[in-house]
């Protein structure tokens, strides 16, 4: 990497608390002690390593773990054997043939790796046929090449690829463990804070560290946290981003107003309640919505989340319906 690459990077990290406190070692993962463990037992015989399952909440240290693992069996140029891409945004059997099959088939017997590495991020958007592609190559390249692919439900992975890889499941973490975590970052930042926004931190997030620390840090005010900025950032960062969703929805930009909501949900851990109250909000005092056309998807949609439908599946189909909201005065 040049000097430019390692400023930027160091920069980011600096800049950005969840990159400056994302763990480097597996011991420094919270409170997923068993898969942890198992892991550990893993990565000790690097060449009968499995193809990997990671399942669970966003937020729990999945991609984290799977970075660890890519340094400590591919050391410093990791970067150079790894292949990184989120399946959300990439999962069409074009990337699959395309960049997966290529990477997978690439073999440079000169360098002294256990194999290279596959990361695919949110796997359990990928279509079927990728996926029965994807199959193919873990089959096709295993002596070479092993897939970590990470994914919030495990369901939505066809039956022939998990039986193919060793599954962990992250479990939610505890209220306990997240504010002790967010506890050490203010010290370490020497940042003032009140017990009750590190309680309200936890709430809004539900336990998703990298939304908490992201919050935390954009609540921080002149050295200082309090139960009122934080109930002040988190309105704005909510608000602002179901605006821009919105937006894009009622432009007919169905994929950009898509990939908002897959990152308010997955990255910044944003609730499908919270999503769908925020929308209520600005749908029904939007003059160019028919509202009550809004008001009957709306209770739909809210019906359907509480029956324990998919929230991802849900909500997307929901912004599909924007652009058929606006009223004929508009």
């Amino acid at each position: 990497m040049d000097l430019i690459g390692r400023v930027s990077n160091m920069s980011m990290e600096e800049l950005m608390w969840v990159e400056k406190y994302r763990p480097k070692e597996l011991d420094e993962v919270v409170n997923q002690r068993e898969v942890i463990e198992r892991i550990k037992l893993l990565i000790q015989r690097p060449h009968e390593m499995p193809h990997m399952l990671f399942a669970g909440p966003p937020g729990t240290g999945k991609t984290t773990v799977a970075l660890i693992i890519a340094r400590k069996l591919l050391g410093e140029g990791w970067r150079n054997y790894t292949l990184e891409l989120n399946a959300s945004d990439e999962r069409g059997i074009k990337t699959v043939r395309e960049r997966i099959k290529t990477f997978a088939g690439y073999v440079d017997r000169s360098v002294d790796i256990p194999f290279r590495l596959i990361i695919l991020d949110e796997a359990d958007e990928m279509t079927h046929d990728a996926q029965t592609a994807l199959r193919r190559i873990m089959e096709e390249s295993s002596k070479y090449t092993r897939f970590i692919l990470i994914c919030n439900y495990s369901s939505q992975i066809i039956e022939p690829i998990q039986s193919r890889c060793a599954i962990f499941r992250f479990q939610s973490l505890s209220k306990e463990d997240v504010i002790e975590h967010i506890k050490r970052i203010c010290r370490n930042e020497k940042v003032e804070f009140e017990e009750e926004a590190l309680e309200l931190l936890y709430e809004i997030t539900s336990g998703d560290l990298r939304y908490t620390i992201n919050l935390l840090q954009a609540s921080v005010n002149k050295g200082r946290l309090t139960k009122e900025s934080v109930i002040k950032q988190a309105g704005l960062m909510g608000e602002a981003k179901v605006k821009e969703m919105v937006e894009h929805a009622l432009n007919g930009n169905f994929n950009e107003a898509r990939k908002i909501l897959v990152e308010m949900l997955n990255i910044n851990g944003v609730s499908e309640n919270e999503i769908l109250r925020i929308l209520g909000t600005i749908l029904l005092r939007d003059k160019r919505i028919d509202h009550g056309k809004a008001a009957k998807i709306l209770a739909e949609y809210d019906y359907r989340l509480v029956q324990g439908a998919n929230p991802e599946i849900q909500l997307t189909a929901l912004i599909s319906e924007i652009e058929e909201l606006k009223s004929e005065r508009s």
